[in-house]
């Protein structure tokens, strides 16, 4: 799974409301068919290794595919049934953040009704509306 390999800061703040749409990585950049949200949202390193598997697997070794996310944004837990106090809890996972209009993934080198159904099983695997892009429109 995605994780960064050192931070400069171990514990982060959650940040206010993600506001606005995505300025940049909101283009195809690489292949020519897109996955892009519609809405704001946290997505995790376990939801887009899920994702990217999904599509992996639908293509049959064929194509290449990008991945346009990294989850550099540490999250914080503390075990359930623990008082309140006593700090801040430990590092339990990593996620992307992600405004409307990012491009998640790229896909190249196949059809695009192979590429339209791959990234359709892999939106089901996000917590965010996704919605197909092609270079062809």
């Amino acid at each position: 799974m995605l994780a960064p390999k050192k931070e400069k800061h171990r514990k982060w703040f959650r940040g206010d409301q993600i506001k606005g749409v995505a300025t940049q990585g909101n283009s195809l950049s690489f292949g020519s068919f897109g996955l892009k949200t519609k809405e704001a949202g946290w997505i995790t390193a376990r939801q887009i290794e899920s994702s990217r598997r999904a599509i992996v697997h639908h293509l049959h070794r064929g194509g290449k595919y990008w991945i346009r996310i990294f989850p550099d944004k540490p999250i914080t837990a503390k075990s359930g049934e623990i008082p309140m106090g006593s700090g801040k809890g430990a590092v339990d996972h990593h996620v992307a953040v992600v405004k409307p209009g990012n491009m998640l993934f790229e896909l190249d080198g196949i059809d695009e009704k192979l590429a339209k159904e791959a990234f359709k099983l892999a939106a089901y695997k996000l917590p965010v509306k996704c919605v197909f892009i092609s270079k062809h429109h």
